[in-house]
């Protein structure tokens, strides 16, 4: 008999839905427009300037720990060094299904994506996971510059999850750093 694991995979996340906890699967078409430190939020949707206290966050924030390798404007030398980290850490490399669109100056879905709403946009990485990917520094911290491209080394639940993965990638990249980011994890469709 040939089953086929979607079905399950779609119930499970309606169920899920339904009783508002989405935020354990790793679903990253569901994405973050605003994200900043644990301090002042500024709203996922909508007015830019509204925002929200830290201590009145609800189940659509988390804080995580980011860990990031390095800085830059050069999307195609931070990919490099991406590519050597993966060989030196043997680390995975998830790209979310993006790419460096020239045109557009952005690191984004193609045009032709399955998801109409996010195609030939960004969005970020928000859930944790031990993987490189190149993102926008802004969505993990307040004062970056507006095209500040961050090497993610991993987002991480705990400072020590995170402390341990930045001692292995600062043994490879010595300007490595961790931030602890507050972000928007609920559904963005």
């Amino acid at each position: 008999m040939n089953f086929n694991f979607s079905y399950i995979y779609l119930a499970l996340a309606a169920v899920l839905l339904a009783f508002g906890t989405i935020s354990g699967l790793n679903n990253h078409r569901h994405r973050v427009e605003f994200a900043q430190n644990s301090e002042t939020l500024i709203s996922p949707r909508g007015n830019e300037n509204a925002t929200l206290n830290a201590d009145s966050l609800d189940e659509n924030y988390a804080t995580y720990f980011v860990v990031i390798a390095d800085t830059g404007q050069d999307y195609y030398l931070l990919r490099n060094k991406m590519i050597q980290l993966n060989t030196m850490l043997n680390q995975s490399i998830d790209t979310l299904g993006r790419s460096y669109n020239t045109t557009k100056n952005l690191i984004a879905l193609a045009n032709d994506d399955e998801d109409a709403m996010y195609a030939g946009e960004y969005f970020p990485r928000r859930f944790p996971s031990n993987t490189l990917s190149l993102e926008y520094l802004g969505v993990y911290q307040q004062n970056a510059g507006e095209k500040t491209i961050a090497l993610v080394s991993g987002i991480f639940e705990t400072p020590l999850e995170a402390d341990s993965a930045l001692r292995m990638v600062k043994a490879i990249e010595a300007s490595a750093f961790q931030i602890k980011a507050t972000l928007f994890i609920g559904c963005m469709h």
